[in-house]
């Protein structure tokens, strides 16, 4: 399985990471730390050092009851940071966060090079003849509402299977539209319950018959830290754990905050 990206064509036969850089003063974990191009700078040389293949940029915090902010403060939080790397790093592939077709577009024109859409389009219905257009790889995630609303909406009947059937009908719009490259993330925390997150875990590897490269984002999120009891700061070994169930599953990509860590999941488990 293969993804052509920005020229580059990246193989999944060796699982990859994505490296976390929100630019936002409110999301979960690290809302703030990021903001100046000076620390983003820093903490992206980071992640490409440990090993990181794409980094994430995004600047809407999409956690639960999240602010909502104009496409305007969206774009300015973003788009300096995304020239400031790409300056620094030539080479690096970007992916945007955001759900917002004008962002992506100011973002893969400022040289990011993935877009990187919560909504799977739903939010925004000139997204996926955008992306199109780009020519650049998209990945859709599963959702129902958004941040604002979304803990509202977690009423599933057999939830691997509405996904697995949301997912064929998006990738169906996806091809129609003309966007050849899809990563698909099922959406950890998103419009789900701590129990539910397990039970889509435990049957991740359902999604696989799709035939595309799958994307999970379980870092330091409440599934985690709810269960353990704990908060998101202490998250990282069980975030290693959960990662390593999903590699294990076959996921092609882990959106992470912790880099190395993941790495290292990823070498072990290719001893076995």
């Amino acid at each position: 399985m293969t993804l052509n990206c920005k020229g580059k064509l990246i193989d999944f036969s060796t699982p990859k990471v994505m490296g976390i850089l929100n630019a936002t003063p409110d999301s979960f974990y690290d809302g703030g730390k990021n903001n100046e191009v000076a620390h983003a700078l820093k903490k992206v040389a980071q992640m490409l050092e440990e090993g990181a293949t794409f980094i994430d940029i995004g600047g809407y915090s999409s956690r639960p009851d999240a602010i909502d902010i104009s496409v305007d403060e969206e774009i300015s939080r973003v788009v300096p940071i995304i020239e400031a790397v790409v300056r620094e790093f030539p080479e690096i592939l970007i992916s945007i966060d955001t759900f917002r077709a004008r962002v992506a577009k100011k973002a893969i024109l400022a040289g990011a090079s993935l877009v990187n859409d919560i909504s799977a389009g739903l939010l925004d219905d000139t997204m996926m003849d955008t992306v199109s257009k780009l020519g650049v790889p998209y990945c859709m995630m599963h959702m129902r509402g958004t941040p604002q609303t979304m803990k509202k909406q977690t009423q599933y009947t057999d939830i691997t299977q509405e996904i697995t059937r949301y997912f064929s009908e998006r990738l169906a719009i996806a091809r129609t539209a003309g966007i050849n490259d899809v990563i698909i993330d099922p959406g950890f925390g998103f419009s789900k319950t701590v129990e539910q997150n397990f039970t889509l875990l435990n049957k991740l590897e359902l999604l696989n018959h799709l035939d595309v490269p799958i994307l999970v984002g379980l870092s330091r999120k409440s599934m985690i830290y709810k269960t353990l009891k704990t908060s998101p700061k202490e998250a990282l070994n069980g975030t290693t754990v959960l990662h390593t169930i999903a590699l294990q599953k076959r996921a092609s990509i882990v959106r992470v905050h912790d880099v190395a860590e993941a790495m290292e999941s990823i070498t072990l488990l290719s001893q076995f």
